[in-house]
């Protein structure tokens, strides 16, 4: 959970709750929708080459409109980790709802103040 969010709850004294979907939920992650329109598309066709999976991208439209597809080879950086003696503190500010573990958390103001002051230190 972003630092941001636990200051904004410690300076403005409210509880925040926040209900998501898992971050490779098809319903936030376009790629996922984009892949199954391809597939659509291309009918069970077998992509045995890239030009062959490019020209396909490229053949789909969206509302009148052709994608522009083009190979990516370069290597993407992961995000940036906490240690776990940070996020030790942050999960302090945290209450979860068992049964949906970490798609469902309350952040408490009183809880957040204490982990910003520690996040200091």
């Amino acid at each position: 959970m972003a630092q941001a969010l636990r200051e904004f709850s410690a300076g403005q004294n409210i509880t925040i709750r926040l209900a998501y979907y898992p971050p490779c939920h098809s319903k936030y992650n376009m790629i996922e929708r984009v892949f199954g329109v391809l597939e659509k598309y291309w009918n069970g066709d077998p992509l045995r080459t890239v030009e062959k999976a490019l020209g396909f991208a490229e053949g789909m439209t969206c509302k009148g409109v052709h994608p522009m597809a083009k190979l990516v080879t370069k290597a993407y950086a992961t995000g940036i980790k906490l240690s776990n003696k940070i996020r030790r503190h942050y999960e302090q500010a945290l209450e979860r709802v068992p049964e949906l573990w970490k798609w469902f958390v309350t952040l408490d103001p009183g809880k957040a103040m204490m982990v910003c002051a520690l996040a200091k230190e």
